[in-house]
């Protein structure tokens, strides 16, 4: 089997989208001022690169992150790291040609030196989180793409593109956005080992090692959305490996052990640090509707809603779209939505967003197989165009 990777008419429009979306989150980006929140995971994640233990007893000046993940910390602090250690580096090699006449620009850790030696420090700041949106959204087209055609990838991956829901967890320092791309490639990776387990050892090896780190940087995100990743994907591959059952306990234990080897590191193996992930009730969570609420009644998200309930009565009426394919991410979204963390705010409807476009998407590309695919098209041309307009005017508002 080649694993080649084919760059052809359907990647290169998902690519232009893509390239679109990230030209939309530099815009936003760049009028946008910085602000307190963005210095603090700019500090505590150089704290966490730079200086691992800054405050006695403590991992950061931001405490010891029991409540939220190290991911976004480091993912926001390292491009900062990288430019301050380039100009220490060019100051030490001006400090040799020039002699003791020459003084070194003093890079300093506090927020303000941030603010007046770096240039483009909010580029540098939430750069990271945009690409990380792009790459949840390559995940999204890839999957729908290989579940439902062509046109399925398509639509999923428009409509995550054009959602300011989206938009604005692309442009700022945050954990969910990381939590969101680990946890759909968390379950979606299960899956694909599950269905190569019928097959050669060397096929499903290779996706073992991918599952644990997509598993490892979403528990580094949120324990919460590491743990729900790794029950259902224990559900989701006893479910497709029925004759290979056995074999599923086994690897869910390494590649947790795994998971939580690359917590550990991001803790700078400090394993009193460490242990808060498990005492300090970052797992917490009650059941409520208002994730659900917030996501689909927000007033730009209302034409992806009326697609979501379409679909949703479509799968109910409809007898071919109730499969696995379509049953996975509806079952995993309708899990996801209840979910209200106690310890810290987290959006875990932006958890389950991807995979309420991947049901959608599912569906929808369906309806288009039957004898009314002319009024389906019409329906997802209509729902990506009102979307747009919707996203288009947020986008206008908050750019002033």
């Amino acid at each position: 089997m080649s694993f080649r990777f084919h760059f052809g008419r359907p990647q290169k429009i998902a690519a232009f989208i893509l390239l679109f979306f990230l030209a939309a989150t530099v815009r936003i980006i760049g009028r946008t001022p910085l602000t307190e929140s963005d210095y603090r995971y700019a500090l505590c994640g150089r704290e966490m690169w730079e200086r691992p233990a800054p405050v006695a007893g403590f991992f950061t000046t931001c405490g010891n992150m029991q409540g939220d993940g190290t991911l976004a910390y480091r993912a926001a602090a390292l491009p900062l790291t990288v430019y301050i250690k380039g100009l220490q580096v060019a100051d030490w090699i001006q400090q040799k040609r020039a002699g003791a006449a020459y003084i070194p620009n003093p890079v300093g850790g506090s927020i303000y030196d941030l603010r007046h030696q770096i240039v483009g420090t909010r580029y540098l700041l939430r750069m990271p989180f945009a690409l990380a949106a792009v790459g949840l959204g390559a995940c999204l087209w890839w999957v729908t793409r290989r579940l439902f055609g062509n046109f399925g990838g398509g639509l999923a991956l428009v409509l995550y593109c054009i959602s300011p829901v989206v938009l604005r967890v692309a442009t700022t320092p945050n954990n969910e956005i990381l939590a969101a791309w680990g946890l759909y490639a968390t379950v979606y990776t299960a899956i694909g080992i599950a269905h190569a387990m019928y097959g050669p050892s060397k096929r499903w090896r290779p996706r073992i090692v991918l599952y644990t780190v997509a598993l490892g940087l979403t528990a580094c995100a949120h324990i919460l959305a590491a743990v729900f990743g790794w029950i259902v994907s224990a559900i989701y591959m006893l479910w497709v490996a029925e004759r290979r059952r056995t074999v599923v306990l086994p690897l869910l234990l390494v590649s947790g052990f795994g998971a939580l080897f690359l917590v550990l590191a991001s803790y700078t193996f400090r394993l009193g640090i460490f242990m808060y992930v498990f005492t300090a009730g970052a797992g917490r969570f009650t059941l409520s509707l208002m994730p659900a609420k917030e996501l689909f009644l927000h007033p730009q998200q209302m034409a992806i809603t009326a697609a979501v309930a379409l679909a949703l009565l479509l799968f109910l009426v409809e007898r071919r779209s109730r499969y696995f394919g379509n049953v996975v991410p509806l079952i995993t979204a309708l899990a996801l939505l209840p979910i209200l963390t106690t310890q810290v705010l987290s959006q875990t409807a932006l958890w389950a967003y991807p995979f309420v476009l991947t049901f959608t998407a599912g569906v929808f590309a369906d309806a288009t197989e039957t004898r009314h695919r002319k009024l389906f098209l019409a329906v997802a041309a209509t729902t990506v165009l009102a979307q747009f307009v919707l996203c288009a005017t947020w986008f206008v508002i908050s750019a002033r």
